[in-house]
């Protein structure tokens, strides 16, 4: 991998991030304050918030958005933190959709309908039909949300296709593969995925970058199933930097979102533990973009049907991290009693 490439594989992530950004924006805009409502009125079931989130999330692809929305609610007064557990836990599986529609760039076959499935296909003959109708589009109209969800989809998928040829070349490169071997070491490899998740604000995005990587070839499942869990941690950190100066239920909320990843982190370490004391020769084959795309999806929805009935667990230990508090004059009043 020269220059070159790496000058590439940061273009690839840029037209990604953008694209992803976009494509969020306009399906938030074309939705209008619907969704808004709709989170509003109907989350005093704890089941409904789930799907809920799920749904949110598939729509405006981005956990982080639905959870920093979420954050918001509270902290105004319109939501409370138990109805809003829930929907944290729906955003979580939601944003597994992103995954399995970049899966799809490993797709291989000489079938022309597997073909046209491919991202490289229909990603252009997107861009240039959201180009005709952005081009037509009266201002804030649907057809230009609709033409700013393709073109948003577009780029997205273009930027995949531009890192997965910019690092197509690892293969075959030593230092690649040395480090690769590094993170079989699977504590590093959670502290990566936290890191590069952190980092870029998205874990949908990180996981995007983990699938074009996983097309050298190179990178086991044994390597690859902690970089996920360690991903799904570092997504808390923008629901945690909303929360900054927010009411104590906000700041509650983005912990409630950090807790739940961590716990569900710790169960799946304890089973990939598990797992490869049984099945440690199938943990060492080579991981792919769909097999990638399963272990974020298990991950989230196996952690959220067992923590689902221990959901007021997670409401105490944000109440037990962030405790209610007297406020300033209730403190000053009492200080001046004393010492008078």
């Amino acid at each position: 991998m020269d220059i070159f490439d790496f000058l590439n594989l940061i273009g690839g992530l840029a037209l990604f991030l953008y694209g992803m950004h976009k494509m969020g924006e306009s399906l938030t805009e074309m939705a209008g304050s619907k969704m808004q409502q709709i989170l509003e009125r109907l989350t005093s079931n704890k089941f409904v918030g789930v799907l809920l989130g799920m749904a949110v999330t598939a729509v405006i692809q981005s956990s982080s958005a639905t959870t920093v929305m979420v954050v918001g609610f509270v902290n105004s007064g319109v939501m409370k933190l138990s109805q809003a557990v829930g929907i944290i836990m729906g955003a979580n599986i939601g944003t597994t959709i992103t995954s399995w529609i970049l899966s799809m760039a490993g797709l291989e076959s000489d079938m022309l309908f597997i073909k046209l499935l491919k991202p490289t296909s229909f990603a252009p003959v997107m861009a240039a039909i959201g180009v005709i109708l952005l081009m037509t589009a009266r201002e804030q109209s649907k057809k230009k949300h609709v033409a700013g969800i393709m073109l948003g989809f577009a780029i997205l998928m273009m930027g995949m296709n531009t890192m997965t040829t910019a690092v197509s070349g690892l293969a075959d490169n030593p230092a690649f593969t040395d480090l690769m071997t590094a993170f079989d070491n699977p504590f590093l490899g959670v502290l990566m995925g936290v890191i590069l998740t952190a980092a870029i604000q998205s874990s949908s995005a990180s996981v995007g970058i983990l699938q074009a990587l996983s097309m050298t070839g190179v990178i086991s499942y044994y390597a690859a199933i902690p970089i996920v869990l360690g991903q799904n941690i570092g997504t808390c950190v923008t629901s945690l930097i909303s929360s900054v100066g927010t009411s104590r239920n906000a700041r509650r909320t983005a912990m409630v979102h950090l807790y739940f990843n961590i716990t569900g982190a710790v169960i799946f370490m304890m089973g990939f533990f598990l797992l490869n004391i049984f099945m440690a020769p199938t943990l060492q084959t080579m991981a792919n973009p769909a097999g990638i795309a399963v272990i974020h999806s298990i991950f989230n929805i196996v952690t959220t049907v067992i923590l689902f009935p221990f959901s007021d667990k997670l409401v105490a230990w944000a109440h037990a991290t962030i405790p209610d508090g007297r406020d300033y004059k209730t403190k000053t009043s009492i200080s001046k009693g004393r010492a008078s």
